[in-house]
């Protein structure tokens, strides 16, 4: 069965890549993170706590029109707007990368969060669709692979460590 199919979506599954009935290059996926929808919500809004989990700068405007810039290092900077924010359930943003770091321009693409209590955590589903090839859905579902986590670490109190994509400190 292939990701992304009328079946696939009918199983629990943490994550797929697939294509949607319009044929758009989708990424999902889901993490139950042991905080509330409210804590969980300020880690995409509020720059200090979106460092702590992903990138080493943001410059973050929450609002419809608002700038999503957040610096991985100096060659992978993801840049977009915010689209919509529905504290603290849903917060939606384009997304792309500065200069000629991807494919992926900025702006081109969307990164839709939804928050949903789950006892007491919240389940947390990232739906990033308009992605322009299969290598780019890869290559993002990657990326999502390795930031979730770090997000449900964080979001709980926790140090998640440096971000991966950081530049290296020279020993």
């Amino acid at each position: 069965m292939e990701a992304g199919t009328e079946k696939d979506r009918d199983r629990p599954s943490a994550s797929t890549i697939g294509l949607r009935p319009s044929h758009q290059l989708v990424v999902e996926r889901e993490v139950r993170i042991d905080a509330s929808p409210d804590t969980v919500f300020e880690f995409f809004t509020d720059p200090a706590k979106m460092v702590r989990w992903k990138g080493q700068k943001a410059t973050l405007d929450p609002r419809p029109g608002g700038v999503y810039r957040v610096e991985m290092n100096e060659q992978a900077i993801a840049i977009g707007e915010y689209v919509e924010l529905d504290p603290p359930h849903r917060v939606v943003f384009t997304w792309g990368w500065e200069g000629d770091y991807a494919s992926t321009p900025p702006g081109s693409s969307t990164v839709e969060i939804t928050l949903t209590p789950d006892g007491d955590g919240t389940l947390v589903r990232l739906v990033h669709s308009g992605l322009p090839t299969p290598e780019s859905a890869e290559a993002h579902g990657h990326g999502w692979d390795q930031y979730m986590p770090r997000l449900a670490i964080a979001a709980t109190g926790g140090d998640p460590g440096p971000d991966p994509n950081a530049p290296k400190e020279d020993a």
